[in-house]
């Protein structure tokens, strides 16, 4: 039986998943296996020892420690392109709503109540006010093409606009969704000068912290409009609103609104809701509990953020999963401890990222020796061994 601790609200469709003959779900339970999460911020949390893994049913990690997790043999997941499609659809609507001036518009007409017969001759007088520009043949450039940049780039495209997509980590399977008439940009520079639109769906860290900012806005077209449904500090808010009072960006739409952007003009701020649909929700649930019950069950991983992937089918004896350092002679010293028991081993499989590694190996028949176990648990450099029979 495995315990796992909510931290959220998580969707039902994740929880009915998990089969109650082998798994408790709990708010507040002790000794926990694993951890579904949405945003709650675990950074301050103390972790048991019976800590294996860490869901997070949505695409950012921010709220987990995952240098922590990483130290201690935990292995995070998160549910990429589960809420992509509801994250592409509120950008297309930024899109819109940055052109358009529908917002202030709206608001404007508020204004008109109780004026009777005469609303519709003020409607036709002060509808110039908030005119604005169509989308279609506009240019729009896309900065990280994952799920969700993929999405609004095929999206826009179909909707007419000309779109630049830049990704230097593009995979080969994520290019083969991207639509052909996408013009793919080698240079950060190209997006800056030709378009008229920029929306960034980048992670957060060192590299991409505070990317739109005085230097990069500088290159941009004059009136251009800036989407940011990624992360606040991807953009420098003091560069930004300098922007916005000189004219230089039109429009700023973001998800993710600080205290600085709050209230200034230009700046459209929605509360976070890019993934706050009923479907993502059940989508990212579902997702992140199916990565939990492999990995539990099975010890394969799949959509972590600080372990390696890997994934093998089970043979019948028992399952040893090590979670080591990425270091040399690591797997001879594994091997030669479960050989020396006469165990013979059916697979073996191995995978790197960066610092750490893990390991599979498959038992022909039979149990591994628990001595065997404490041997391997005992060999510098390994963080974690578990058994799975």
């Amino acid at each position: 039986m495995f315990n796992v601790k909510l931290l959220n609200k998580i969707s039902a469709s994740g929880l009915d998943r998990l089969d109650a003959t082998k798994y408790t779900c709990a708010d507040e339970i002790e000794n926990y296996d694993a951890v579904l999460v949405r945003s709650a911020a675990m950074h301050e949390m103390e972790f048991p020892a019976s800590l294996k893994a860490i869901a997070r049913a949505g695409a950012g990690v921010n709220n987990i420690p995952l240098d922590r997790c990483s130290e201690e043999g935990i292995v995070v997941f998160n549910t990429p392109g589960a809420n992509a499609n509801a994250v592409k659809e509120l950008v297309i609507a930024g899109l819109l709503i940055s052109s358009r001036r529908v917002i202030p518009a709206i608001d404007w007409a508020k204004t008109l109540k109780g004026n009777g017969a005469e609303v519709l001759k003020m409607v036709e007088k002060g509808k110039s006010a908030f005119a604005g520009p169509e989308i279609m043949g506009k240019k729009l450039g896309v900065i990280g093409l994952g799920a969700i940049g993929i999405n609004v780039a095929n999206a826009a495209n179909a909707l007419g606009m000309t779109v630049y997509g830049y990704d230097p980590f593009l995979s080969v399977d994520a290019a083969w969704h991207l639509a052909d008439s996408v013009k793919h940009s080698t240079d950060l520079k190209e997006i800056y000068q030709e378009c008229d639109y920029i929306t960034v769906h980048v992670p957060l860290n060192d590299e991409t912290r505070g990317m739109i900012n005085a230097e990069t806005i500088a290159t941009m077209k004059d009136g251009v409009r800036i989407l940011n449904f990624a992360r606040a500090d991807l953009v420098n808010d003091v560069d930004l609103i300098a922007a916005l009072e000189t004219g230089k960006v039109a429009a700023y739409v973001t998800d993710f609104p600080t205290d600085s952007v709050l209230g200034v003009d230009g700046v459209i701020a929605i509360p976070h809701l890019g993934a706050s649909t009923p479907e993502s929700e059940d989508n990212c649930a579902s997702m992140a509990a199916g990565e939990l019950i492999d990995f539990l069950e099975n010890g394969n991983i799949v959509n972590s953020v600080n372990m390696p992937a890997i994934s093998c089918p089970r043979a019948k004896g028992s399952r040893v999963c090590v979670i080591h350092k990425n270091i040399p002679n690591m797997l001879s010293q594994i091997s030669a401890i479960i050989s020396a028991e006469n165990i013979n081993i059916e697979n073996m499989m191995n995978k790197s990222r960066k610092d750490y590694a893990y390991t599979i190996i498959d038992a022909t028949e039979g149990t591994i020796p628990a001595a065997a176990v404490e041997k391997v648990e005992a060999i510098d450099g390994v963080i974690r061994v578990r058994v799975i029979d």
